[in-house]
């Protein structure tokens, strides 16, 4: 029942020709295309940013580490 069929594709690509007529759909096709596109871009974006937060906060981390054990260094130094 949830499956496509050749026929039901057929059908379906019969209606959009009526709907929208054989010049427009060259142009359906393309702007689909280009929000298709856009909506990937979005996705990796939103992967990149999840990403560089993540290493922001190792290196935030590893900052802290080098801190302390400067601190610790000068401690040591000025005792």
């Amino acid at each position: 029942m949830g499956e496509f069929s050749l026929t039901h594709i057929l059908l379906l690509a019969v209606i959009f020709l009526i709907f929208f007529g054989p010049s427009r759909l060259p142009q359906l096709g393309q702007s689909m295309g280009k929000a298709i596109r856009g909506f990937k871009q979005g996705l990796n974006e939103i992967d990149v940013d999840a990403k560089d937060i993540h290493d922001n906060q190792q290196v935030s981390h590893q900052n802290k580490q080098n801190m302390g054990q400067t601190t610790k260094q000068s401690e040591n130094q000025n005792s």
